[in-house]
């Protein structure tokens, strides 16, 4: 539930500084720090702040808008890869493997690290399966825009409901509204190519009360489907904090340099 951009020389590189600009600034008169920038690169906006809760990729959200230029094929395909391959995902898949042998979901697969491994590879082949197909194979061939516009305007239910919306209205590299068939077909083709080609069949596995105990298969329509449902909720959850990400990270910025300016003697 998923990243080429330029970077523009900032002014000071271009005129150069007048006497007075070139005075050291006084305690009182310190800019605020800067947002922390990714070293994988800007957002699709062209702006640093494309790491949600400063650590997982955001390089598709789209703040003030307006009208940005289209992405093309390959664009969309590598700001995909920047987040699907992104170091932050290891630990992230990581912890849903943990969460499924925690549960023993999938039983086939075992118990103990061969089994954590399974679940893994298995997290992170439905992961990025999921993100390509969705942010970058289906928007290239339907020419659909995968990055997420912000609203930033109305209540909070208001932009809530927008960004729930998004799931299923996207834009078209045009410019214009359609219906989402990227996230909606996509999450539903990504969810059919992992179940049923890597996920574990009928088995028997051994247990101390039953020395042959059968574990039917997982690869079932049911389990497509709920495989699906889970991938497009995950996105619903994901876009929402999208929504609001921007107005938390100014607040916490704010409140930074509000504490660095009461401590400066």
């Amino acid at each position: 539930m998923s990243t080429a951009q330029q970077t523009t020389p900032p002014a000071a590189q271009t005129q150069a500084q007048s006497p007075a600009q070139s005075q050291p600034t006084s305690s009182t008169q310190q800019q605020s720090p800067a947002p922390d920038k990714d070293k994988a690169g800007k957002d699709a906006n062209g702006k640093p702040n494309d790491r949600l809760f400063f650590a997982l990729p955001n390089y598709l959200s789209v703040e003030n808008a307006g009208k940005v230029p289209p992405l093309t094929a390959k664009q969309k395909f590598v700001l995909v890869g920047r987040g699907a391959f992104d170091k932050v995902q290891l630990p992230w898949y990581g912890a849903l493997a943990a969460l499924s042998q925690a549960e023993n979901s999938e039983p086939a697969f075992g118990q103990g690290w061969e089994g954590y491994g399974k679940r893994f590879g298995t997290a992170a082949a439905d992961g990025t399966i999921e993100n390509f197909i969705v942010g970058a194979v289906l928007p290239s061939l339907l020419h659909q825009d995968p990055r997420f516009f912000q609203s930033e305007e109305g209540s909070f239910g208001h932009r809530a409901g927008y960004a729930v919306t998004r799931i299923f209205v996207t834009r078209t590299d045009s410019g214009h509204h359609q219906f989402n068939f990227s996230e909606i077909v996509g999450s539903a083709m990504s969810a059919s190519i992992s179940t049923f080609s890597y996920h574990p069949r009928s088995t028997y596995v051994s247990t101390p009360t039953n020395p042959r105990l059968f574990i039917p298969s997982d690869r079932t329509l049911s389990n497509t489907a709920k495989v699906w449902g889970t991938q497009v909720g995950y996105d619903t959850i994901t876009i929402v904090i999208k929504e609001f990400w921007p107005d938390l990270h100014r607040k916490m910025a704010h409140k930074r340099a509000n504490t660095a300016a009461s401590t400066t003697p």
